[in-house]
């Protein structure tokens, strides 16, 4: 299993940006699916976006147009560029590669 931890997350107001990284503590070659889920407070976790080892992404539609995925395989990063920023996006943004969860960082958003 890969242990994977997470940063970048803050406070931004609203329409701001961040952009979160997820940093691998072993190769990420030969993983195929790695993805962000958020956990918005008093409410399950729920999956964002997720990328293939090819690159293929694919987006929750609450997010989609606005949050880009993306992997470094040399620097075993998955990243994750959140845009034009909502309250309603306010939560702990986990990262997830088979097996494996990190301990999440805290986005929040201010009105």
């Amino acid at each position: 299993q890969v242990q994977l931890v997470e940063s970048g997350g803050g406070l931004v107001q609203a329409g701001g940006s961040l952009r979160l990284s997820c940093a691998a503590s072993g190769s990420m070659f030969s993983i195929n699916g790695m993805g962000w889920y958020r956990q918005a407070p008093g409410k399950q976790r729920v999956w964002v976006a997720s990328i293939t080892r090819a690159g293929s992404t694919n987006y929750a539609d609450s997010v989609k147009g606005r949050f880009t995925i993306s992997r470094d395989n040399v620097k075993n990063t998955v990243y994750l560029q959140m845009n034009s920023l909502k309250p309603e996006d306010t939560a702990v943004y986990y990262c997830n590669a088979p097996g494996s969860w990190g301990k999440g960082t805290l986005v929040t958003v201010s009105a």
